[in-house]
């Protein structure tokens, strides 16, 4: 019996020890996943490590060192970065959308050297200045107001009469090349009038115009990436804040092409030198933020000011603009864009810096309506409205040329 006894206290000790195994276990389960959930929830400022403390004014809604699928998929969780990832991730696909547009409108270049029919002399002549001279020699001309009209009227008169005019009273240049043949010289109506159409398409380069959009579009893809991003490493975050830099300065450096190439294209000297300067500026400035005592918080006024400074810069060629061309529509009409394009982005350094409104509400602008989204909206803002400018330059020099 004693044995007998002992084996059913042994059997009850061992079921007693599964049964705490197993509630042991159960327990330990509901650990992880208690602590999974703790891990990945949204934490406040003074949990944060250092390297993501930016702002003590935002106290809430941070995400905190999470695996990197969690942080890929925060982009459609509300957190106090939601903002920051989406106002630059549409702009990036505007400035996208406005890109392929802008390439799809460029007219076709016409190359006037495979015009074989056309004279030597027509090819190497500048239209604009031939209708310059036309419209001065002609008298039955100096109504008209265009090109088409020119065509028009050239159309409508006598070979002899025309031959008779042009002889006259253009330039030797336009016929120095067998000024007494005259089949050259009839054909000079048919010639002109035939070339005026595709010459009214040519357009001018628009290399700095794609640049400057090529400039929107790296500055507000890297502002979003390293927003959404920043949250999952030390590592990570001084990559992405360095990107974020480079594209700032990407963005204020391009910016300067359009007005710059298009005011002095015809002053070559002042024209490479405006734009050596910026790109020399924006270089270093991307230099300089490679440091890593540049991302830290107390540096934030010295940022702003960097960019703000880089900025400003763009008085010199404006002004320069302003006193070659004040009596130009097209000139005045760019500087208006820009000046307001210098106040949005003024405004949003100011705000970025002193952080407001957050600093008089701390935590009340936690999600929505901090200092950081207030200066994306001016950002795309600005750059939206320099890329009205630039249409502006566009069609000035396609029309006038030198």
């Amino acid at each position: 019996m004693g044995s007998v006894e002992q084996v059913c206290e042994d059997t009850n000790m061992a079921t007693e020890t599964m049964e705490q195994f197993k509630a042991s276990c159960s327990k330990e389960g509901k650990g992880k996943t208690l602590w999974k959930k703790v891990k990945y929830q949204l934490v406040e400022y003074h949990s944060l490590p250092g390297y993501l403390k930016d702002n003590e004014y935002v106290v809430g809604h941070y995400r905190s060192e999470w695996p990197m699928k969690q942080v890929l998929l925060s982009i459609f969780t509300i957190h106090n970065e939601t903002l920051n990832v989406w106002t630059h991730l549409i702009g990036f696909f505007i400035f996208l959308s406005i890109t392929i547009y802008t390439a799809m409108k460029v007219p076709k270049v016409v190359d006037l050297h495979s015009l074989q029919h056309i004279p030597d002399v027509l090819r190497k002549t500048d239209l604009h200045k031939l209708h310059s001279e036309l419209m001065t020699c002609l008298s039955s001309l100096t109504n008209i107001p265009g090109l088409h009209k020119l065509r028009e009227e050239l159309l409508s008169l006598s070979h002899w009469h025309l031959r008779e005019l042009l002889y006259n009273c253009l330039p030797e240049r336009f016929f120095a090349g067998n000024h007494t043949d005259i089949c050259v010289l009839q054909s000079v109506k048919e010639d002109v009038a035939n070339i005026i159409p595709p010459l009214m398409m040519r357009p001018i380069t628009r290399w700095p115009f794609f640049a400057f959009l090529g400039g929107a579009m790296f500055c507000l893809l890297a502002s979003s990436t390293c927003h959404l991003l920043s949250c999952h490493s030390e590592r990570l975050s001084y990559i992405m804040l360095r990107l974020d830099y480079a594209g700032i300065a990407a963005l204020i450096s391009t910016s300067f092409y359009p007005p710059v190439y298009y005011s002095f294209m015809c002053d070559p000297f002042f024209c490479n030198l405006y734009l050596g300067f910026i790109t020399i500026l924006g270089v270093a400035t991307i230099l300089f933020s490679l440091l890593p005592v540049f991302q830290n918080p107390e540096f934030r006024t010295i940022r702003a000011s960097l960019f703000f400074g880089m900025g400003m810069s763009g008085i010199a060629p404006i002004l320069h603009k302003l006193i070659l061309f004040w009596n130009q529509p097209e000139a005045l009409h760019t500087t208006g864009y820009e000046v307001l394009m210098g106040i949005f982005y003024g405004i949003g350094a100011l705000i970025y810096a002193a952080r407001i409104p957050e600093r008089w509400m701390p935590g009340k602008f936690d999600i929505a309506g901090h200092s950081h989204q207030l200066f994306h909206i001016l950002v795309l803002a600005g750059a939206y409205t320099h890329y009205r400018a630039g249409l502006v330059y566009l069609k000035w020099r396609d029309i006038h040329g030198c």
